[in-house]
């Protein structure tokens, strides 16, 4: 980060066209998303899949206890899946821009991901299925981040990167309970996968949208 911050050239440098104050930001820019379809389906899958497909932190510890019977291999299914986070991140960034074909691509990967992770028949199955669970994730992050700046004009990018920070965060407490009550009520291995379906609903969705 320091070498990126001391590396900036400042010719390169254009001014921000500042916003004029007044009027209604947050209405402006919701009516902005709402008008590109590109955007309306980034957050469309932003919001599905940052509140149904991200909840395994709380899921795999109990599967690697109880399914498992390991509670330290949670750290190493971490350790794992971050390695996979890092090459997802680094394949986004080779792109000059983030197409939202690459986005869906990212979404059916963290899907397929959920769902192998949470039917694997042993741990070192399931290892092997967090290197693309870690890839999937930090992809659509990613990408969805990148989107977002693409498609926003500069006096709107600010309030676009906020509104996606509240797409992929603010659901938690959603996505959570409901995670909580499949694995109390169905399985423990449904409150993970259920959420890779959604992730495939959700391609299903942008591909009819976009067919």
């Amino acid at each position: 980060m320091i070498y990126g911050i001391v590396g900036l050239r400042k010719t390169e440098m254009i001014p921000a066209i500042r916003r004029a104050a007044g009027g209604q930001p947050v209405r402006e820019v919701l009516r902005f998303v709402r008008t590109n379809r590109r955007l309306s389906s980034m957050f469309f899958a932003y919001i599905v899949v940052s509140t149904f497909a991200f909840n395994y932190s709380v899921v795999l510890p109990k599967l690697a206890d109880i399914n498992w019977g390991s509670e330290d291999a949670f750290g190493w299914m971490l350790t794992v899946t971050g390695v996979g986070s890092i090459a997802g991140a680094l394949v986004t960034a080779k792109f000059s821009r983030v197409s939202l074909r690459w986005l869906v691509t990212a979404v059916a990967v963290l899907g397929a991901s959920n769902i192998a992770v949470a039917f694997s028949p042993n741990l070192w199955v399931a290892y092997l299925f967090c290197l693309p669970l870690g890839f999937g994730g930090a992809a659509m992050i990613a990408s969805g981040n990148a989107i977002s700046q693409q498609e926003s004009p500069p006096d709107m990018r600010g309030r676009l990167l906020a509104l996606t920070a509240v797409a992929f965060l603010g659901s938690t407490p959603i996505g959570g309970p409901i995670t909580g009550l499949i694995a109390d009520y169905v399985s423990l291995e449904w409150s993970m996968a259920y959420g890779g379906v959604l992730c495939f609903a959700c391609v299903a969705v942008l591909a009819w949208k976009w067919r």
